[in-house]
């Protein structure tokens, strides 16, 4: 019952290759983030004009939904997607967690089709254990994204939220729940095989010209 297929089909190679700008938010990727706050929401100045290392909070449901997962694991999720798969909307690293932006609708869909291929419950032989508990953030949820930019300051300002992929455009490709569930399901297997994480997992960026 397992949704282990490549969701994107073959990706040409080079995944992994680094991108210059990937971990810095444009101004497109801020207007895009601004839009997710209703124009009856309290914190309207735009997230680009936030002070530059200054986290902002945004609702979800609208815009984005947002699935929030361990590091390691969603480090792992993350390199399954651009490895063999489509590869993946923003993400962001907060305080411990990693934070995959999906289309909307995602937060409530995924829970149940992790329960429906056996991966949200016991009975699955086990298999449950390999995905820890992913927290989905919908409509009614918000999520801290990082801050609108970076310093070059000798000594910046540290702050528990950074971007792993930034958003770049107006219009981001966003995963939906299906290719977030195989994503999770590969990682899963893929956690199994080697138990010793990324040495320095902050390192990777990732090429999002490929991003479809």
């Amino acid at each position: 019952m397992s949704s282990t297929g490549n969701p994107a089909g073959t990706v040409a190679p080079g995944a992994r290759t680094v991108a210059q700008g990937a971990l810095t938010l444009t101004s497109d990727g801020a207007a895009w983030l601004a839009s997710a706050q209703s124009p009856k929401h309290t914190a309207t100045v735009p997230v680009r004009n936030r002070r530059p290392t200054t986290p902002a909070v945004l609702p979800c449901g609208s815009a984005f939904d947002v699935v929030n997962a361990p590091a390691i694991f969603g480090r792992r999720m993350l390199d399954e997607l651009w490895g063999e798969g489509p590869g993946s909307g923003p993400v962001a690293a907060y305080r411990g967690r990693m934070l995959l932006f999906a289309t909307p609708g995602t937060a409530q869909r995924l829970p149940a089709l992790l329960k429906w291929e056996e991966w949200g419950s016991d009975g699955g032989a086990g298999r449950s254990r390999a995905i820890p508990p992913l927290l989905c953030h919908g409509r009614g949820d918000a999520v801290t994204v990082p801050p609108a930019g970076t310093t070059a300051a000798p000594a910046p300002i540290p702050t528990p939220a950074r971007w792993v992929v930034a958003p770049d455009t107006q219009r981001p490709w966003l995963p939906g729940p299906e290719v977030l569930l195989w994503a999770a399901v590969r990682a899963a297997r893929a956690a199994r095989i080697s138990i010793f994480p990324h040495q320095d997992p902050g390192a990777k960026v990732y090429d999002v010209s490929r991003r479809r």
